[in-house]
């Protein structure tokens, strides 16, 4: 175990690794799950500095795939890593009976840790916030990490409502999508739960203030900087992960904000010849002209610009 000197981040290695990449789901260009390159891509990710993995997660595009098809992700994926990282499966959804059920399916592939999403567009109450969580890490034996995300869930998780939650010896983790420091700071100066940023750009602010590690997307293109700014901030080397962070300013906004994020990722993926689909499930669609240029001129000229064609 190594000794963290930033922020208030505890001494031992955090639970689910430091450096996640919620995985996108490859599929076939006639949109089936591709398990073979499925499997190839989350072999890459841990062999270029992931320790984790979240798999069938809102990138992965879970919602618009069976509960068949996000089983077999979570077994192809745990079958391809192994030990070598630890792997989180999505199981949330805006059903509490729905989420109890994937669940079940992603702990018969013995995955490490369950990510459990804000239930979306129903807008329970806190209350109903706390029975929901409660019911999940109740019925399982997997550790669960708690996704905070407003943006798409239409809420969010209340501090105090976090605070609840951690009481449950189940739940110890959270992912937070909602970009609040203060929040967080408050949240982590009175329980114990691990935070990861949900916010690509946000890993260095997070990180300061007692993040343990980050769940990327923008970490599908560029794992290795990524890992290195995380582990310089780990090591207390502000300067160097602070010249990383603007290193990898552009990567983020070409990945994060011309397209959602699982469309930018497959088709950076594509371009840098690690995807031979970029295909998406409507919903989401191909990006257009317009916003295939803005990715492309965002990483003209960044540190991964050599590796896209």
């Amino acid at each position: 175990m190594s000794e963290t000197t930033f922020g208030n981040q505890p001494a031992t290695e955090p639970l689910f690794g430091r450096l996640l990449t919620a995985m996108v789901t490859p599929f076939a260009a006639d949109g089936s799950v591709d398990e073979e390159a499925t499997a190839s891509l989350a072999a890459e990710l841990v062999d270029r500095g992931n320790d984790g993995l979240v798999v069938c997660g809102t990138t992965g595009e879970y919602s618009t795939m069976t509960d068949e098809e996000n089983a077999r992700v979570f077994q192809v994926v745990k079958d391809a890593v192994g030990d070598r990282a630890k792997i989180v499966a999505g199981v949330g959804s805006n059903d509490t009976a729905h989420t109890l059920h994937l669940t079940e399916l992603a702990e018969k592939a013995k995955v490490d840790g369950l990510l459990v999403v804000t239930p979306y567009y129903n807008k329970p109450t806190q209350a109903g916030l706390l029975a929901h969580f409660r019911t999940v890490a109740d019925a399982a034996d997997t550790p669960v990490m708690l996704y905070d995300i407003p943006g798409r869930a239409g809420i969010a998780i209340d501090p105090e409502t976090i605070v609840e939650l951690a009481e449950h010896p189940n739940i110890v983790a959270v992912k937070d999508a909602k970009a609040d420091l203060a929040a967080g700071t408050d949240v982590m100066s009175r329980t114990d739960l691990q935070y990861y940023s949900g916010d690509d750009g946000l890993t260095l602010p997070w990180l300061s203030v007692g993040a343990v590690g980050l769940v990327g997307v923008t970490t599908h293109v560029d794992p290795e900087r990524f890992r290195k700014m995380i582990d310089a901030a780990v090591a207390g080397d502000l300067e160097e992960a602070r010249r990383i962070h603007r290193e990898l300013h552009p990567v983020a906004k070409a990945t994060m904000t011309r397209a959602p994020g699982a469309v930018a990722a497959k088709t950076i993926l594509k371009w840098q010849g690690r995807l031979a689909s970029d295909a998406v499930r409507l919903p989401h669609v191909s990006p257009t002209d317009q916003e295939l240029a803005l990715i492309r001129s965002d990483l003209e000229g960044s540190v991964v610009a050599s590796t896209i064609s």
